[in-house]
This record gives structure tokens, C-alpha cells and sequence, in this order.
């Protein structure tokens, strides 16, 4: 089936009889969808027979894959730190002549494939992998020597210093690997200092749920005194709740938030918040992806930002 000028995805599609997506979801080998062997032999089948090669494929036979590096980033993990770690990456990738793009929110998969397709990236990364994939100790970012569970036992250890035993730790409505993967390493936290075992309870959108949630929590007679929330957005909405109940913070129950977005030294009481420079972690993964020597980079120590609320 020869053809002149080159073949797109809408060619294979309708030589083969099923929709573009279909066609990219099969050449893409996306496990997530079901679709036939016999449908996935046809397109496959059809797409040789026309010659079909990807744009950007086609340009890196001809001159290696571009210089440009891609990274998602969901925006339920937007903050100072993702920021932080946005400026670092794409610092380093700068210094060797290459180029950041970064994607925000929920990309379905043929947008992802028209993507690549046309500017055949370097690399393709997603922030938060180790934790979105459920491979926490894979985390090249330091884990427990200067990552996430490092962060955590300085939110958790903060509290217990200030004199609290019972800790509880405040979530966001959307459970996650990342969601999770907090908790486990505040209760790893909490076990190694000799606390009570960890509570935890959901604190939900709009206002007024939010304090309904805390009212129901602490009816549970928890004896909880203070609350270490999953991020700074989490933890303002447990201030709110927490006022709204005509309670006193940090009397009746102490706050810390963690992330340290620019909000928390705005309120009433301000917001004790844990601060990560991930810019190192952001050059360490650069690095990584062009498969350079990482020797040298060393990452900030997090901090806990000490204000009124814990």
C-alpha cells in the first residue's frame, strides 16, 4: 500500500479499521488499555505495511533524540517544593545545553504519544515517581537521608520535642501512594521516638465539612494535642477547623503544616511548617537523565520554619 508524504496516526487508523486513539494506545503498548490481540496484530500489521514512523522518532534516527527533557507533574504535588525542584532541574539541564518542559495535571495517553511524537524528548520524567509508583526506597532523592521520610521525621520530631505524645496527621481528601507513603514514615517516625501509635483523619473541602470532620475526630476521645498535616493546605484548613470548634492553637491542639508555601506566615496564628529546598534533588535527577556524573550535588537539609502554631 504505497503512499506518498508521510503517514500519520489518522492513516493507520483508518487502513485498519478502529479509532486513532485505538491506533495510538497499540503502538504505544499502553498495558492499561484491553484491546484484541487480533486488533493489536492488525494495527501493527497495517502501520508496517504503510510505513508509518513517528515524526519524532523519525528526526532522532536522523539526528539523535532532541534536547529537551519532559517532566509531569500532577497538581496535587504542586508546591515550594515541586518548585524548588523545577528550578534545579531545569538549571542543570540548562548547563548542558538542554531544554525543561514541564507538563501540569492529567495527560491522557494519546496527548502524551502526539507529545513525544513530535519533539522526541531526551527524557521523559514524572515527579514524585518513586512515591506515585509505590517504590518509595527507590527514591533518588535522599529518602530518609535527605527526602520525604527525612522531612517527615522533622515535622513528627518537632511535635515530640514541643512535649506531645499523641499525634495525629491530617490528609487530603485524594488518597494516593503519596498520601500513604506519608503516613508510613510518620508512623516509622513515631515508633523510633516512642510515641503513641499514629491517628489520622481526612480533612475535607469546603469549610464547613472540614470542622465537621475534626469535630467528629476529636468526639472519638483521641486525646490527640497536635496534628501534623500531609501539606500547608491541608494543615491552614485544620487551623480554620480547629478556630471554628473555639478551640486555641497551640493550647488545645497544635498545628505544624509542611512544605512551607507562602500562605502559612499570613494567618492567625501563623503556620509552623516544615521548609524543603529540593533544588540539589532537581539537579541530581537532571543529571541522571543525561547520564552524567552526579558526584559533588549535595542536598539542602530541610528545616522546620518555628512560628505560632505548634
Amino acid at each position: 500500500m504505497p503512499r506518498s508524504g508521510r503517514v500519520t496516526l489518522n492513516d493507520v487508523a483508518a487502513a485498519s479499521g478502529v479509532s486513532r486513539s485505538t491506533v495510538s494506545f497499540v503502538l504505544n503498548d499502553d498495558p492499561k488499555q484491553t484491546i484484541s490481540p487480533a486488533t493489536r496484530d492488525r494495527v501493527r500489521r497495517v502501520a508496517i505495511e504503510l510505513g508509518y514512523v513517528p515524526h519524532g522518532i523519525a528526526r532522532a534516527l536522523r539526528e539523535g533524540s532532541s534536547r529537551i527533557v519532559v517532566l509531569n507533574v500532577e497538581r496535587t504535588l504542586e508546591g515550594n517544593y515541586s518548585r524548588s525542584y523545577i528550578r534545579g532541574l531545569d538549571d542543570e539541564l540548562a548547563a548542558h545545553d538542554h531544554v525543561l518542559l514541564v507538563r501540569h495535571g492529567h495527560s491522557a495517553p494519546e496527548a502524551t504519544q502526539q507529545m513525544l511524537d513530535v519533539i522526541a524528548p531526551r527524557a521523559v520524567l514524572r515527579f514524585g515517581e518513586a512515591y506515585l509508583s509505590g517504590r518509595e526506597l527507590e527514591d533518588s532523592g535522599g529518602g530518609w537521608a535527605g527526602g520525604l521520610a527525612a522531612h517527615i521525621n522533622l515535622q513528627i520530631g518537632h511535635l515530640a520535642r514541643r512535649g506531645h505524645r499523641q499525634i495525629a496527621m491530617a490528609l487530603p481528601e485524594h488518597d494516593t501512594p503519596i498520601t500513604r507513603a506519608h503516613v508510613r514514615f510518620a508512623e516509622q517516625a513515631i515508633d523510633a521516638l516512642g510515641l503513641l501509635p499514629l491517628r489520622e483523619f481526612t480533612v475535607p473541602r469546603p469549610r464547613d465539612a472540614g470542622t465537621e470532620a475534626l469535630r467528629a475526630f476529636l468526639e472519638t476521645g483521641s486525646g490527640v494535642t497536635a496534628v501534623a498535616a500531609f501539606d500547608d493546605d491541608v494543615a491552614l484548613r485544620t487551623l480554620t477547623a480547629v478556630q471554628d470548634l473555639g478551640l486555641r492553637v497551640p493550647e488545645d491542639l497544635a498545628v505544624i503544616g509542611f512544605d512551607d508555601t507562602e500562605y502559612g506566615s499570613l494567618v492567625t496564628p501563623a503556620l509552623t511548617t516544615v521548609h524543603i529546598d529540593a533544588e540539589a534533588h532537581g539537579r541530581l535527577v537532571a543529571r541522571l537523565a543525561l547520564g552524567l556524573d552526579t558526584a559533588g550535588l549535595t542536598a539542602t537539609p530541610g528545616s522546620v520554619i518555628v512560628r505560632d502554631s505548634a
